[in-house]
Parts: structure tokens; C-alpha cells; sequence
């Protein structure tokens, strides 16, 4: 799975997993990037900020909105995304090869602190996972963004209108009347991890009379085909848009939580404090909504990242670019 990596490996695996992935910087942005409401910080004119991400699309266009503040203000950002892994783009990090990245709470918490049990609520997750990375290896979590990529279960609209269908517990109530309705689309690991099948079965207690199992994206197309009537998803993915999909609220809140954050070496926040201020606007006005649509607009219509990226810091007035129509 994308980020759901387990423990993270040993020091020296993990760098010759880095080295091997190559962490190549990439060409640098193709655009003129001029200040909006991100105004230009003498502090950082003509700093060096090596900007990382993990190699899923919405990690790539995160790391390009942080680039494209960061250059709005005046810095030198070193376009890095596209890291090949979780503990690849966390070394490089902790190495010191990259800068800063957005990363996501519980990503943090279970698989590089280590911790066997999320929790519950989105704020506590984000401070528990904040104050331990800190203390343990002097990472630093800038405030989290309403942007929560977790598992869910997601149905047609089409099926959701005609059944009454808004939360997980809507579908439970609604598969106990209606057992045969109860087919699942899921991938393997899902089908067999305590938070994945069995999980959130005991925590909702609703039956399931059949199981396929799928690769991620499969699964979205075999609902929209009614393969499944539900399907496991993650929540920002575009498909989700691109297909008409609706996602059933997880209410009893039984999945982890994984807030995207910026992450930063306490040292490099120390030496160039205004990275916090310029990014904070930015990482306040991403939630689900938004990154599903910019997840669609790179995953189904095919639209590079970085222009994706670009338009969306533009019609949120944050940077100004004189080319932004092309």
C-alpha cells in the first residue's frame, strides 16, 4: 500500500534504499511565481529549501503547492518529490537530503514511532504524534490541515440516494435489513488487518455475505460497476470525483487518522522560522473536497501536477503567476 508501510527498516537499509531510488532533483518550476497573499519575507529571499514527497500524486502536488509558497515568498525551492516510498522520503528527511515535506499523522504515529494504536480524534492524533517526533528525533509538525486521507467505504450515489446512505452506520442498519446487499470490494491486506475488514466489522457489527478482493484501483471501478455495492477507498483519491462515488462517513471514528502536515528539521525551522508563517495559510485552506478534485484533475483528466498545483495556489489568491492561463 501506498503509505501504510509498517515499522520503518534499519538505518542502513533504508539509505541503501534511497540511494538506490536516486533522489535526482527535478527540473525546476516552470513558472514565474510572483507573491499574492503570500507576501514576499526579506528573511527568506535567496534561501535554499529542498522540497520532498512520496511517489503518489497527491503527495507530488503537496509538494508543489509548499514549492510554489515558498518561491512566492522569496526562497530558492528544490523541487525533490516523487521519492520512491514512505521510509525513503522519511530518511531523506531525517538525512537531511530534503528540506521539508507534507506527511500524514498516522502515517507518523504507526509506522515511524511505532505505536501499535491510532487514535481516535483527528486533534489528538495530530498533538500525540507532534510531541513524540519532536522529542524523539527532532522532526517538527507544522499545524495540520483538515486534509484526512483514510480509509472509508465508499457506493454510488445512485445506490447511497436510493437506500438513505450518509454513514457507516446508515450501511450497517441497511445491510442488517438487506444481507444479500452485503458484497464488499476490498484489497487483500484490508480483508485481514485488525484496522482493516475485522476492525471496523466489530466496531459496526455489520454482516458481509461476500468478499472480492482487488489492487486499490480496481476496487473504485468495481464499484462504480456494481461489482460491489461497497468498496474499500481512500478518501482524497480522485476517482472518487471522477467516478461519482460517495463516501459513507466513518462516524464512530474506527479508521486512523492521517491529517496531512509539513514536516521540518527542528534545526532548519530554527534557522529559517518564516517557512511556518508562509505555509500556514496554505496548509489551513486544504481539506477532502479540494484534494479530491486536484487528485482528479491528475489521475483522470491528465493534468501534470505542477500546473494543477500552480492553479489552485492562483484561485486561492495566494501567488500570482503572469503565465497562469497556460
Amino acid at each position: 500500500m501506498r503509505r501504510r508501510i509498517g515499522a520503518v527498516l534499519g538505518v542502513a537499509l533504508v539509505a541503501m534504499s534511497t540511494a538506490a531510488c536516486g533522489l535526482n532533483v527535478n527540473a525546476a518550476l516552470p513558472f514565474d511565481v510572483r507573491p499574492g497573499s503570500i507576501r514576499h519575507v526579506p528573511e527568506l529571499e535567496g534561501v535554499d529549501v529542498t522540497v520532498g514527497s512520496k511517489d503518489f500524486t497527491e503527495q507530488i502536488i503537496l509538494g508543489y503547492i509548499a514549492e510554489l509558497a515558498l518561491e512566492a515568498a522569496g526562497a530558492n525551492a528544490i523541487d525533490l518529490t516523487n521519492i520512491n516510498g514512505s521510509n525513503s522520503s522519511r530518511y531523506a528527511l531525517l538525512d537531511g537530503q530534503i528540506d521539508l515535506q507534507w506527511e500524514y499523522t498516522g502515517t507518523g504515529w504507526l509506522s515511524y514511532l511505532g505505536y501499535d494504536e491510532p487514535i481516535a480524534s483527528e486533534r489528538a492524533q495530530y498533538e500525540a504524534v507532534r510531541e513524540a517526533d519532536l522529542r524523539r528525533n527532532g522532526v517538527v509538525w507544522l499545524p495540520y490541515s483538515e486534509l484526512n486521507n483514510t480509509y472509508a467505504f465508499a457506493t454510488t450515489e445512485e445506490y447511497a440516494d436510493e437506500h438513505g446512505l450518509e454513514t457507516t452506520t446508515d450501511m450497517t442498519n441497511f445491510l442488517k435489513k438487506n444481507p444479500r446487499e452485503a458484497v464488499f470490494c476490498v484489497e487483500t491486506e484490508f480483508a485481514s488487518r485488525p484496522d482493516g475488514m475485522p476492525g471496523v466489522r466489530a466496531t459496526y457489527g455489520f454482516p458481509v455475505t461476500t468478499t472480492k478482493t482487488f489492487g486499490t484501483g480496481a476496487i473504485y471501478t468495481a464499484i462504480d460497476t456494481g461489482t460491489c455495492n461497497f468498496g474499500e477507498v481512500f478518501t482524497t483519491d480522485g476517482r472518487i470525483a471522477g467516478l461519482g462515488l460517495r463516501v459513507l462517513e466513518d462516524d464512530k471514528r474506527f479508521f486512523p487518522q492521517y491529517n496531512a502536515c509539513v514536516t521540518l528539521r527542528q534545526e532548519f525551522l530554527e534557522a529559517h522560522p518564516a517557512i511556518r508563517e508562509v505555509l500556514a495559510p496554505v496548509s489551513a485552506a486544504l481539506d477532502n473536497e479540494q484534494m479530491i478534485e486536484l487528485n482528479k484533475q491528475v489521475d483522470v483528466d491528465g493534468r501534470d501536477p505542477a500546473k494543477v498545483a500552480r492553479d489552485w495556489m492562483v484561485e486561492r489568491g495566494f501567488i500570482t503567476v503572469p503565465d497562469a492561463a497556460s
